[in-house]
């Protein structure tokens, strides 16, 4: 059932526009904060007192001592100095920080709304999964960072791509819950909408293969383009004795995961993009012309995203170029959002 559209003010809509920027930038933040290797900085989660930083040289070389004590410390940086410290710290700290914020943002108006009967109990229930969502997300955060606390110098993959996923899935409420406010909806009978949703189904799959390269870092071991160090299919690939759930766990001592990962996820770009292409002339004509912004938007940003993928892969130089790895997020991101308004924009008024 979709919300009346003269139920909702002005004020209530840039609300949750607002609210779905924040959330963006809330993954953003999390493509930064992995790519600095900033995510295991701070040992602790003080949802209250974790607001304030460390304010002078005593609390920093506090802070700096619990950090010695994770596995990342002695295993990579043990060359560390307390400035070094300090901008890994900043990207972590920014990032909870922006969390608390989009607390702040979201909930206190949500409050007002509710007490001054601005919203109907279709929105308070939409936004309930929101934050209900956004609570899970913050959940397996902090498990996640709890994994690469203990013997290992980075966070579970696994982990790492269920946050991920998760995130995907707050963002997914919100645009769902922006499209029923501003009422998207078709008012013809004959639409396309299948293909719509077999290439929001590719796209949430790439996404998934997307968290798991991040968490295995797999980008690293196979810095060419369009070949795979040389190779199509990666040798490690077609040998049948590598297939099994032990060279999966064990990502970080053996190649076939990463391999397999990374060219899983290689195949998955070049079948969306041509998905999306596919899906552009199918419904150019038949889309209404308020909602073509949602594929126009979708055929750009696949072919962004393709590009800044190759981009990102060929300046790997022992690291993920951050700029360009961020960008490859963000454009992802702004892709799949792209294809959720679009989604939403072919429902018929009848639903």
């Amino acid at each position: 059932m979709l919300a009346n559209n003269y139920k909702y003010t002005k004020i209530i809509r840039i609300w949750l526009l607002v609210g779905l920027i924040m959330l963006i930038g809330q993954v953003i933040l999390g493509g930064i904060t992995r790519l600095t290797g900033s995510g295991l900085s701070i040992t602790r989660w003080d949802i209250i007192t974790g607001v304030i930083p460390p304010l002078n040289a005593e609390q920093w070389l506090n802070a700096f001592e619990l950090y010695k004590n994770t596995p990342q410390f002695h295993k990579i940086n043990s060359t560390f100095t307390v400035q070094d410290f300090k901008f890994i710290y900043f990207w972590e700290y920014f990032h909870r920080l922006w969390v608390r914020s989009l607390g702040f943002v979201f909930l206190i108006p949500f409050i007002l709304f509710v007490l001054k009967k601005r919203i109907d109990f279709y929105l308070v229930k939409r936004l309930g999964l929101v934050v209900f969502l956004t609570i899970l997300t913050a959940s397996a955060g902090w498990i996640m960072v709890q994994s690469g606390l203990i013997n290992r110098p980075w966070v579970n993959a696994y982990k790492l791509t269920i946050h991920f996923v998760l995130a995907l899935l707050v963002i997914a409420a919100m645009v769902k819950t922006i499209a029923d406010v501003y009422v998207f909806k078709s008012y013809k009978k004959t639409l396309e909408k299948p293909i719509v949703a077999v290439v929001l189904g590719v796209t949430f799959l790439q996404l998934i293969f997307a968290g798991l390269i991040a968490g295995m870092r797999a980008g690293l071991y196979y810095p060419t383009w369009p070949d795979m160090n040389g190779e199509f299919i990666p040798s490690v690939l077609l040998n049948s004795t590598h297939w099994n759930w032990g060279n999966m766990i064990n990502y970080d001592s053996y190649l076939f995961a990463p391999a397999l990962i990374q060219f899983t996820h290689r195949i998955l770009a070049y079948v969306l993009g041509g998905l999306t292409i596919y899906m552009f002339f199918k419904l150019k004509n038949t889309i209404e012309n308020k909602y073509r912004i949602w594929l126009n938007s979708s055929l750009v940003l696949v072919l962004i995203q393709i590009l800044l993928g190759i981009l990102t892969v060929l300046n790997v130089k022992g690291k993920i170029p951050l700029f360009l790895g961020v960008s490859h997020q963000l454009f992802g991101l702004l892709y799949f959002i792209s294809l959720l308004f679009l989604f939403y924009a072919l429902r018929k008024t009848k639903i």
